[in-house]
């Protein structure tokens, strides 16, 4: 597991949310409904979308898959002058980050976010920051298809040294 790491400029990005839980998970509902407007958002910077989610500051201290969180269906735009009926603005604000590569059924990715959260980030130099993550699913990416491609991008900030 070895991470390309990133510095990520800001971002401005047009999407939906949906409040869920690993347990109540509406993934599905999401994209069902952003995936069918995403020609009405206009001045996209490119078709790449984003799987973002901004978690609470205390959501990693321990582990419950009733926890929730908000969960976006976004993608790049260059400017917020236009943004469709239902939809809302999201300004993602740039820093580190930690990229995974990531080839697999995406239903099955679980174990992947174990091994990120569980020995990459405490072996590593640094620590998991309070910014959103979030997956890009490219151009290879297929749902529910072990064929299918991703990168997770996970929040970093270098550990202290003392």
């Amino acid at each position: 597991m070895n991470p390309r790491i990133e510095t990520l400029d800001n971002k401005k990005l047009v999407g939906i949310r949906l409040t869920m839980s690993l347990a109540n998970n509406k993934t599905g509902m999401l994209w069902g409904s952003f995936m069918p407007r995403f020609k009405e958002i206009e001045n996209k910077v490119s078709d790449l979308k984003y799987s973002l989610q901004v978690f609470d500051s205390d959501y990693f201290k321990a582990f419950n898959p009733q926890k929730e969180f908000e969960k976006w269906a976004l993608v790049e735009v260059a400017h917020f002058g236009s943004i469709p009926a239902g939809m809302e603005a999201f300004e993602l604000m740039g820093g580190l980050y930690a990229v995974f590569f990531y080839k697999g059924n995406p239903q099955e990715a679980f174990g992947v976010f174990q091994q990120i959260y569980g020995d990459w980030i405490p072996n590593s130099s640094y620590d998991l920051d309070h910014r959103p993550h979030f997956e890009i699913p490219g151009p290879k990416y297929k749902n529910n298809d072990a064929e299918s491609e991703e990168e997770i991008w996970i929040p970093v900030i270098p550990k202290a040294t003392n």
